[in-house]
């Protein structure tokens, strides 16, 4: 297993310098996070030790359970799935970054517990580009308003906005829901909204990297790719599902 994972990190980044080569993208402006779900620790550890430093997980159970492997390890932990605010105390144990920060109930209840800790937290928005029912995010229309009110907590710093794309075995159905986020960015900017300083993007799974970095993604999420199907009882997971 070994010597696949680090075969199939090899390969992702061969994806990703391609895809910035032909975008005409500098490669340092595009990361890779290591979609971690379901994976186990030991496997997570010859990635981190192949060289990779960035890691998400879309519950917090999973970061505590695999806190005792990993903790000697020189890693960034990011949350993106949806957080639950009863979540909150314990998610913020582990974690340096909140990619799917998508309503003001959340972020009170991190302020409140960001206050008592005295830090901050970096966050990005996630937005439902793809409106689909399935997918938590707010909805395009309402992502400048929310920034505004964010802003108000001077705990959360925004990074950026993430998305999870619409996914389709057609690529060119793909790319409007990946462009749509790059434009929600745009327009902030155009808000000119005080304090926003350059935002990333995150966005691009294993299926749609490739899109994800030509319409400018700075942090594409890769699990399926680089540690296979993961096995959920009957069920397989991979990252193209998130909860």
């Amino acid at each position: 297993m070994k010597e696949e994972i680090i075969f199939n990190l090899k390969q992702v980044h061969i994806r990703i310098k391609n895809a910035c080569e032909i975008s005409g993208r500098d490669i340092s402006d595009v990361q890779l996070l290591l979609a971690t779900k379901t994976v186990h620790a030991k496997n997570i550890r010859v990635a981190i030790e192949a060289g990779e430093t960035l890691i998400g997980e879309n519950k917090m159970q999973e970061f505590r359970d695999k806190d005792s492997e990993l903790k000697d390890l020189n890693i960034e932990r990011h949350f993106i799935g949806h957080l639950q605010t009863n979540k909150v105390i314990d998610v913020l144990k582990y974690v340096s970054c909140i990619q799917s920060l998508d309503r003001l109930s959340l972020a009170a209840e991190l302020d409140k517990q960001l206050s008592k800790e005295g830090r901050h937290l970096d966050v990005f928005v996630q937005v439902n580009t793809s409106f689909e029912e399935s997918k938590f995010g707010l909805a395009p229309s309402d992502v400048i308003s929310f920034i505004k009110e964010i802003k108000k907590y001077e705990t959360l710093k925004i990074k950026g906005l993430m998305t999870i794309g619409l996914l389709d075995v057609e690529k060119e159905k793909m790319r409007p829901s990946l462009q749509l986020l790059r434009k929600i960015r745009d327009d902030i900017y155009d808000a000119k909204i005080d304090g926003i300083n350059p935002l990333k993007l995150s966005m691009g799974m294993s299926q749609d990297l490739e899109l994800a970095i030509a319409e400018g993604s700075n942090i594409v999420r890769i699990g399926t790719s680089i540690f296979g199907n993961r096995f959920l009882g009957k069920e397989i997971w991979n990252e193209n599902i998130q909860e």
